[in-house]
């Protein structure tokens, strides 16, 4: 089941008027895996998740959710069935208790875990008489994880599930996040927070003006991507370093500093053949290699 893929799209486009919020997006998320979904504001992460929960329908291209087809209806409501979404404003019944809001949902799913309901009551310090509109947001993320992962889901899809949390509040997030993975659920969130996305993602998806930039796991990027720096005893020569594997390329006075994406040592050699003194190859975190990606791809 590692192998399989929970979402698949081919060339998922959606437009408002002229306007292409997703640009042929090809998007594979693993079973077993916690795969962030990274983007600055409006790259299109919202639009291509509305489409695969079949909130808004692709203007073309096609896509499966576990397996099924999103622009089916009858087999889209079934992979649902099997999801969990946490929205950006985790949307509840605000004149409800804690109490009411899990007791109403509990009632629509036959595979409800009531120990697990339980055990995130007490986690979570939620409040059961307290009305929904008077939690904070921090407590408001906690309960509409505890309603997703009460069910036991195949998939938690998050749309930026952090954003105004406090620091406190954004580590009990993470950590479980971490605990529903470790428990068989695969976990697609998307974000613009890249350090969240690097502390407990397997695998990276960047996208950017609604086209996929950037597709690896993370063990991928810190193996592949390096920065190289390049030293000239005088001024470096016109060189043309576009090429597959190469990213953004600076200078600055007799230093050339490249970005490179998996082909390090082939780099290397061609410096040295045009005169580089020295050469320095260094690890790059993802903040670096998402920079990279949106500014050299857009």
């Amino acid at each position: 089941m590692a192998d399989s893929w929970v979402i698949e799209t081919t060339a998922l486009t959606k437009r408002y008027g002229k306007f292409e919020a997703v640009r042929q997006l090809d998007l594979r998320v693993g079973a077993g895996r916690i795969t962030g979904f990274l983007g600055r504001n409006g790259a299109g992460k919202s639009s291509t998740i509305k489409m695969l929960l079949g909130m808004s329908h692709p203007s073309s291209g096609t896509g499966r959710l576990l397996g099924r087809p999103i622009d089916d209806e009858r087999e889209s409501r079934e992979s649902r069935k099997h999801v969990a979404y946490v929205a950006e404003d985790k949307q509840t019944y605000a004149y409800m208790t804690v109490a009411q809001m899990v007791a109403f949902t509990r009632s629509f799913y036959s595979d409800w875990r009531p120990e697990v309901e339980a055990r995130l009551l007490r986690q979570y310090d939620l409040p059961p008489g307290r009305r929904v509109k008077a939690l904070s947001k921090g407590m408001r993320t906690k309960l509409a994880l505890l309603l997703a992962l009460a069910r036991q889901p195949e998939l938690l899809i998050l749309d930026e599930p952090s954003e105004g949390l406090d620091p406190v509040s954004i580590e009990e997030l993470l950590q479980a996040l971490v605990a529903a993975a470790a428990d068989g659920t695969a976990v697609f969130f998307s974000s613009h927070q890249i350090a969240e996305v690097e502390r407990i993602a397997d695998h990276v998806c960047v996208i950017d003006r609604g086209r996929l930039v950037l597709d690896a796991s993370l063990e991928q990027i810190r193996d592949q991507h390096r920065r190289i720096e390049l030293g000239f005893a005088s001024d470096p020569p016109s060189w043309d370093w576009s090429g597959e594997g190469i990213g953004s390329v600076r200078t600055s006075g007799r230093q050339i500093t490249i970005m490179a994406r998996g082909n390090a040592d082939a780099i290397i050699e061609r410096a040295y053949g045009i005169g580089a003194v020295s050469v320095e190859s260094s690890a790059v975190s993802l903040r670096e290699v998402f920079l990279d990606s949106v500014v050299t791809e857009a």
